[in-house]
């Protein structure tokens, strides 16, 4: 993978290789963030289900927890 770094003071750009450890990171970095996409995902659907076996809306269900 390419690195691109930017000097902001002398605009110039530098190109290199990853580092191992920058490598690593990405792939935790990348696992949290599908693991957080996965539990949205079923947070919402729980909340789906939640909300139909109540019998009511999202909007309703705002109104009662306000």
């Amino acid at each position: 993978m390419i690195i691109a770094e930017y000097n902001t003071t002398t605009g110039e750009i530098l190109e290199r290789q990853a580092t191992t450890q920058e490598l690593a990171q990405q792939k935790i970095d990348q696992a949290e963030a599908e693991a957080k996409a996965e539990a949205e995902a079923k947070a919402a659907t729980d909340k789906a289900a939640l909300l139909a076996k109540l019998g009511i809306t999202d909007d309703e269900a705002k109104l009662l927890l306000s």
